[in-house]
């Protein structure tokens, strides 16, 4: 394995303006849930309801189709679990949002070791490896953080937390793609 300068093609300078057009769009919507935490949390709240009643459909779409009963009640039962949970966070997401805090902090925290993992491979391929490193350490410390907030920061904490996450996953989207255009090639 060997690592090479990658030429300028077409592909890659159209490649470029999506990650910048993403980055800047991350960035700006870190700003807007941090200047405004309660509709962050709401709306991220809403939408993980949502996406909770999609998937209890599909699980139980899916569940139709196996062949044994044994099969078919248990997937039944996790999608109801899903489509339930998803119902109840959208009906209410003020109550939905201090059980999401928990899934939130665990989420992040995960997505910060990844990161950190990622970060220390890219070590050798990129310049601002760096970014990604400090955006994987922010999430771990945030992740932590949510874990042991009471009940009460939820609210806030949540949309803060997320909207400070959006700011620096932009950030390295950014930096990284303006460093060294490098690529591994066998």
């Amino acid at each position: 394995m060997s690592v090479t300068e990658y030429d300028d093609t077409d592909e890659q300078v159209i490649g470029s303006r999506w990650v910048t057009a993403i980055a800047i769009v991350t960035i700006v919507l870190g700003v807007i849930a941090i200047a405004f935490p309660f509709f962050a949390t709401i709306a991220s709240t809403v939408l993980f309801g949502w996406i909770f009643i999609f998937a209890g459909i599909a699980q139980i779409a899916y569940a139709f189709q196996s062949g044994s009963a044994g099969k078919i009640a248990w997937k039944m039962i996790l999608g109801f679990l899903y489509l339930f949970s998803g119902i109840f966070v959208t009906i209410d997401p003020l109550e939905g949002a201090f059980a999401f805090t928990i899934v939130l902090g665990v989420t992040i925290f995960l997505q910060g070791m990844i990161q950190v993992s990622l970060a220390l491979q890219m070590r050798w391929l990129s310049t601002n490896w760096g970014w990604m490193l400090a955006s994987g350490l922010m999430g771990i410390i945030f992740g932590i953080f949510v874990w042991s907030s009471t009940p009460l920061s939820a609210v806030w904490l949540i949309g803060t937390l997320i909207g400070i996450n959006l700011l620096f996953d932009g950030i390295w989207m950014l930096t990284l793609h303006s460093g060294d255009k490098l690529t591994i090639s066998n």
